[in-house]
């Protein structure tokens, strides 16, 4: 039996496969660190939207990739989650 890792692997032979999914990597790196921000503190999105002003809705958008956070939103979010926000630029990996 394949696991997801396998069929992942497989999948990222396939040249326009992976630069699609590198293409949208950024983008999911920002919902998985709003995600386990948010859980780490062990809140739910309505408390989150509670502590920051913002409407639930608008935190499930965020965290579903249906819209994209500006940087005021970012601080926003970290400063409910008594958390620094944090934006760092990474080399590429040598290929």
């Amino acid at each position: 039996m394949r696991t997801l890792d396998d069929m992942f692997a497989e999948q990222m032979k396939d040249e326009e496969f992976r630069k699609e999914y590198e293409a949208i990597q950024p983008e999911m790196d920002v919902i998985k660190a709003i995600v386990d921000a948010r859980i780490s503190q062990n809140l739910t999105q309505k408390e989150l939207a509670e502590r920051t002003g913002i409407n639930q809705a608008d935190i499930s958008k965020l965290e579903n990739g249906t819209r994209n956070p500006s940087i005021r939103l970012l601080q926003r979010l970290a400063d409910g989650m008594d958390m620094v926000l944090n934006v760092t630029f990474t080399p590429k990996k040598s290929l």
